[in-house]
């Protein structure tokens, strides 16, 4: 039985966060969860005018797709105006992402007694969450909830499903706990940039599919109230995974190990919401996120222009911490550094049996290896599929930076305002660069470009590779929730030789057949590899026990 769990552990984890989804999506929430108090915008009935081919206007807010494959959005006002704005700007956008987190989870739940079991825990878990977002916020959600489909009422009423969305990361964080993909952000700044200036470099490696990565927009927010900022989101999300301010302050979210909570409380993304729209400085981050009730744990790296360095603020449902580096330069992956969260028997666990320890010294290797950092080096970084001393761990080795599995990376240059924004596939496509002092300081009348096309960071060689194209052939094998092709180790084992999950997909396969002798062979072989966590390592383990008894 142990074994199976351990297997379970180490193979579902892409399910179980499409599993989370699929609670917050077909949850009938309570009644109680209404709308705010019935507002009005002159948005709503206004025309959405489409002054030069392809770019599209409402009032002063903007869309357009860019020749990067990027969409881009700029919205501006009062809460409920920039809701209605956002909303109905990218109303298709909006609708397929809802389409394809239903398409995923009809691939994934078929059985529509489990569904219903999964709408009964998330109403229960969920009906709260409305009181714990700031009204500034909801309104804003509710704005974009009258461009939603009715296509998906069935499941519930706009507003309630837009709200759940919010909270949908924070839930499949806390159930799932299984850290088979993590994020890593780092920055440098004084001696160890070669500018001196602030340099952030992100991955949100967050993978439920490549549909969900498909279509990503490039908010550019001016609010009534508080700093302008921009974000990469996707359709309908109001909450900040990766965004920076007017004011060069920057936010990134590295989840950490959480206990199961018994309710809800205020999503991460909203907490990094309100960071970005009010702070302007490290301590003004840390205050917005100490006075802010969240029911999974965080960390959060802030970099600022005005204090000209990054901290990480760590967050538990009971503990916030600010922690500092006695270096020029800040790493964050998936575990707690400080004082207070750092030491705890969770954490001290996860950092023994995940992948977040490796990475953090991969990053640190790499920092202080040849030169000082800049931000081609930092994409660079963030490009990096190698494990330790440049050892080969195989290409989608949770172990490396490059996970091959981001919904995007970004790179920040607080200072001078400057972000890069990779474009497709994950974070190895080209790299973007906006600069926000004109974005925000321009009207906008035309489809030209808003990138800087003389700042762009060209895509990564390794797109060019027969590697990359033999990526491509595996990938399908990697999740669960992808359409699996027959398998057949030998073209597995020639696709992607270095990577253990190759071997321990191939011992399944021989194991099923009861071919026992092939199959011990297999998982022998994926035990030399580099593994990236202790479940897989023990799963292996156990799968060869088991090939000897049968043997027997």
């Amino acid at each position: 039985m142990l074994r199976k769990f351990l297997k379970l552990i180490a193979w579902l984890f892409a399910a179980v966060v499409l599993l989370i989804i699929a609670f917050v999506i077909y949850v009938k929430v309570d009644s109680s969860m209404s709308p705010p108090t019935e507002v009005v915008s002159n948005f709503e009935q206004m025309e959405i005018l489409e002054p030069d081919s392809g770019f599209y206007t409402l009032g002063k807010n903007w869309f357009r797709k860019s020749s990067s494959g990027l969409y881009e959005v700029y919205i501006e006002g009062n809460a409920y105006d920039r809701g209605i704005a956002y909303g109905r700007l990218t109303e298709d956008l909006v609708y397929q992402q809802e389409k394809v987190f239903t398409q995923q989870i009809q691939r994934l739940i078929p059985n529509s007694i489990w569904l219903q079991v999964l709408k009964v825990f998330v109403g229960w878990f969920n009906r709260d969450l409305d009181e714990f977002l700031p009204q500034e916020n909801k309104l804003e959600i509710y704005g974009v909830s009258k461009s939603t489909s009715n296509e998906f009422d069935y499941i519930a009423p706009p507003y309630q499903r837009q709200m759940n969305y919010h909270g949908a990361h924070d839930i499949g964080h806390a159930l799932q706990n299984m850290s088979l993909v993590g994020c890593t952000s780092f920055a440098t700044w004084a001696d160890e940039s070669e500018d001196s200036t602030l340099i952030i470099g992100r991955n949100f490696d967050f993978y439920v599919g490549d549909d969900f990565a498909k279509d990503k927009v490039v908010a550019f927010f001016k609010p009534d109230s508080g700093h302008a900022f921009m974000m990469l989101t996707f359709g309908g999300m109001t909450g900040v995974l990766s965004g920076m301010n007017s004011k060069g302050l920057t936010v990134t979210l590295n989840a950490a190990k959480s206990e199961i909570p018994s309710t809800s409380a205020t999503p991460v993304s909203i907490v990094a919401r309100q960071i970005l729209q009010y702070a302007s400085s490290i301590d003004e981050a840390f205050t917005i996120a100490k006075n802010s009730k969240t029911f999974v744990a965080e960390t959060f790296l802030i970099g600022s222009a005005l204090d000209n360095k990054a901290a990480i603020i760590e967050k538990s449902p009971y503990v916030t911490d600010l922690v500092f580096s006695e270096r020029s330069s800040l790493i964050c992956t998936n575990h707690f550094q400080g004082e207070k969260l750092g030491n705890s028997d969770l954490n001290t666990e996860h950092k023994r049996t995940s992948a977040s320890v490796y990475r953090y010294q991969r990053v640190e290797e790499l920092l202080i290896k040849d030169v000082r950092n800049s931000v081609a080096k930092t994409a660079m970084i963030l490009r990096n599929q190698k494990g330790l001393a440049d050892e080969n761990i195989g290409m989608g080795n949770e172990k490396s930076i490059c996970q091959l599995v981001a919904h995007h990376g970004i790179i920040f240059q607080p200072q001078k305002k400057l972000v890069w924004v990779s474009t497709a596939p994950w974070q190895l496509g080209k790299m973007v660069c906006y600069d926000l002092n004109v974005i925000f300081n321009e009207t906008k009348t035309t489809n030209a470009e808003c990138f800087i096309d003389s700042s762009t960071i060209t895509a990564d060689d390794f797109l060019n590779t027969t590697s990359y194209l033999d990526y491509i052939k595996f990938s399908p094998y990697r999740f669960v929730f992808d359409q699996h092709p027959n398998v057949v180790p030998d073209s597995l084992i020639h696709w992607n030789p270095e990577l253990y999950q190759t071997y321990m997909i191939s011992g399944d396969y021989y194991y099923e057949k009861k071919d026992f002798v092939s199959a011990e062979k297999m998982y022998a072989t994926g035990l030399t590899k580099e593994i990236a966590t202790w479940n897989e390592a023990e799963y292996l383990k156990g799968k060869i026990e088991e090939c000897k008894s049968k043997q027997k």
